[in-house]
């Protein structure tokens, strides 16, 4: 069955949209591979029949079998019980998906997370506190390995329970941006890399708007955290809108390229998020219900410098030792998870 499943995925000329056409029409890839031509080609123009007729690519088949070999490799398919329920609800599901890494992070509630490639050091930092107090909250975050945002949001869903997974617009055998490889690794260790497109794909315009529609297919709901008006993002905050998942943005400064993106979502119906507790409370996610424990063995010291009263960020710094800069991105962690508020005077207050 998977050499068939093969046939169809690598048959050149054939995408997605008519595989499914085929499986809707002869119910199995056995059953259109023992089609003939007449058949085919009510469904298909006459160089796709000669495409899924002819021999295959024995070199792409073999080197393919190859990589499905190799530990923590992969193919789902549209046969498989454990196939994504809410991809299924899209309107044109990959009829395969090349998968490297935990596959079981399909089957968890996911929440996509999306930006500018060119981030400020302030999205880089909201993206990765954002992605890690969700993921603590048991999503796990999807995005697309891209530079910025994209990437930030890996590391912080990789860095607690509910992982990470990546989509990509290239085959799982080509990591595009190279500099991204590392994190790459890190995914298809402890979270996934997902891939629609055959071994050997090279990163083309084309994939990435397609890669767009699984990261919010995947999702129950997609944060926008820096875009500028002609973003990508925007692309998969749209696709979003239309498969009924809901689009959170974070706000910035009028001023921000990089923030008009956001700020037009919102004006079109996008939630304006300011911590990652407003996303669960818009989801209805229950563990919102209860606080988080929060081990007395891993004691903060920022926490621990605000027991008794606020405090103002240099006060902080004299009796943590923290650098300001080192100090001001824990606070933005410890405000995003809910632990402490800002208040006015530039003063911090412990919340729990």
């Amino acid at each position: 069955m998977l050499d068939s499943w093969l046939r169809l995925a690598l048959a050149p000329g054939v995408g997605n949209t008519s595989l499914i056409r085929l499986l809707t029409a002869f119910g199995s890839p056995e059953a259109v591979l023992a089609s003939g031509r007449t058949a085919l080609s009510v469904h298909l123009s006459s160089a796709q029949c000669d495409a899924l007729l002819g021999e295959p690519d024995a070199a792409l088949m073999e080197a393919t079998l190859a990589w499905l070999d190799q530990p923590g490799n992969s193919l789902l398919t549209l046969a498989d019980a454990d196939y994504p329920k809410n991809l299924l609800e899209i309107a044109d599901p990959p009829a395969v998906l090349y998968c490297k890494g935990r596959r079981t992070l399909l089957s968890q509630p996911g929440l996509g997370v999306v930006g500018s490639r060119n981030a400020t050091p302030q999205g880089v930092r909201d993206a990765e506190a954002f992605s890690r107090a969700l993921s603590d909250a048991g999503f796990t975050i999807i995005s697309g390995l891209a530079l910025g945002i994209d990437a930030a949001a890996h590391r912080g869903g990789l860095a607690s329970a509910g992982s990470s997974i990546a989509i990509i617009g290239t085959g799982l055998d080509r990591i595009y941006p190279a500099r991204n490889k590392a994190l790459a690794h890190q995914l298809a260790e402890n979270g996934l890399v997902i891939s629609e497109f055959a071994l050997g794909t090279p990163p083309l315009p084309g994939h990435f708007p397609r890669r767009n529609r699984l990261i919010s297919g995947l999702s129950r709901g997609v944060l926008v955290v820096e875009a500028a008006p002609d973003s990508g993002s925007l692309i998969t905050a749209r696709v979003a809108t239309e498969q009924g998942r809901e689009v959170f943005a974070i706000p910035g400064s009028i001023h921000s390229p990089l923030a008009r993106g956001c700020h037009a979502l919102i004006k079109q119906g996008a939630k304006l998020v300011e911590s990652a507790a407003d996303i669960l409370d818009e989801l209805a996610w229950p563990q919102r219900l209860a606080p988080p424990a929060w081990p007395e063995q891993a004691a903060d010291p920022v926490l621990d410098a605000l027991d008794g009263a606020p405090a103002t960020l240099d006060a902080l710094a004299q009796r943590t030792g923290l650098t300001l800069d080192a100090l001001s991105a824990k606070l933005l962690a410890l405000e995003l998870e809910g632990q402490i508020a800002s208040m006015p005077g530039g003063r911090y207050q412990k919340l729990h």
